[in-house]
């Protein structure tokens, strides 16, 4: 099997039967966008870490109880978003607009060519993040899944555990609260 071209529900389905390359390859194609989605669901790094190990370690568990009846990134997607609801039924979220900050404050120096654009793209992306971190969680996490994973209302609801309609209200919703913070 060509692991890394394979579909998402052959890997896991080779897994099960005992390929180790194709959870590689699963992890590979789905831990940066799995963690993006954890750290800017709970906007703390730490728990985010936390949670990301915690996911992977709930698919390996449950591995041999998995069904390709949804999109694999669907159920991993389910499984991070329980476990994010969970540790905020047990804590209150504590990180700040300053936790994106520090992120893009990272981000090595732009190009010094055109320091205008290489600046107007940084502000950009702060003023995005800024405006996604202003979010109610749950208008959050549902533009999260639709802008990051591209998923469709659907998915959005399976993930989220409330109907088609509601997932589709909060995007409404959050869109038009970005496009109002970037209007004002």
């Amino acid at each position: 099997m060509d692991a890394p071209l394979a579909d998402d529900a052959s890997l896991m389905l080779a897994w099960v039967g005992g390929d180790a390359a194709a959870f590689k390859a699963l992890y590979a194609r789905h831990k940066g966008p799995l963690y993006r989605f954890l750290l800017k669901t709970v906007k703390d790094r730490a728990l985010a870490d936390e949670l990301f190990q915690e996911t992977w370690a709930r698919v390996i568990a449950a591995r041999d109880r998995y069904r390709a009846e949804a999109k694999f990134s669907t159920w991993l997607l389910q499984i991070a978003h329980n476990l994010a609801i969970d540790a905020f039924r047990k804590q209150k979220p504590q990180a700040g607009g300053d936790e994106a900050d520090a992120v893009f404050a990272a981000q090595p120096a732009p190009e010094r060519e055109q320091p205008e654009q290489a600046l107007s793209e940084f502000e950009l992306r702060r003023r995005m993040q800024q405006a996604i971190d202003g979010l109610p969680d749950d208008q959050r996490e549902t533009f999260v899944l639709r802008m990051e994973y591209e998923l469709s209302l659907e998915e959005i609801a399976a993930i989220t555990g409330v109907g088609r309609e509601t997932a589709k209200s909060r995007l409404r919703y959050a869109m038009a609260r970005i496009k109002q913070w970037f209007a004002d």
